[in-house]
């Protein structure tokens, strides 16, 4: 059973994104995405001030089984990215809600953001894909 914080919201390619007080979103993969990986030994982040499309791969996450694309959920401006995981990939396996996060963006459309999946409707995704 994977964890599924209620506050987040959830893509189908198993990213999650956070409202923050400042207007800004964190993103991250999910916890049901890292144990998929399994041990994380390299992370890619987005350098500060990159402009990212939805949909776009804008980083990368390799395991010792597989290498993925992270993609950012909504359009806007890198503000900040999680450049310790460069030394420390295996945060996201630790903590993929909290160290573990990958970036922070300044959406181009704050509202877009309700659009995501809830905690609910991500767990029912994630188990119909286990039967």
């Amino acid at each position: 059973m994977t964890d599924t914080p209620k506050d987040l919201r959830y893509t189908d390619s198993h990213e999650w994104l956070r409202a923050r007080p400042d207007g800004s979103v964190e993103i991250g993969i999910t916890d049901h995405a890292q144990h998929a990986l399994g041990d994380l030994v390299f992370v890619e982040v987005p350098d500060a001030g990159r402009k990212v499309t939805a949909g776009e791969a804008c980083a990368v996450v390799e395991s010792v089984k597989a290498a993925s694309d992270v993609y950012s959920p909504l359009a806007g401006t890198v503000l900040e990215s999680n450049t310790g995981l460069a030394a420390t990939p295996e945060q996201i396996n630790k903590d993929p809600y909290g160290a573990g996060w990958i970036m922070r963006i300044k959406p181009d459309d704050p509202g877009q953001l309700a659009r995501f999946m809830d905690a609910q409707a991500y767990a029912a995704l994630v188990a119909s894909a286990a039967e």
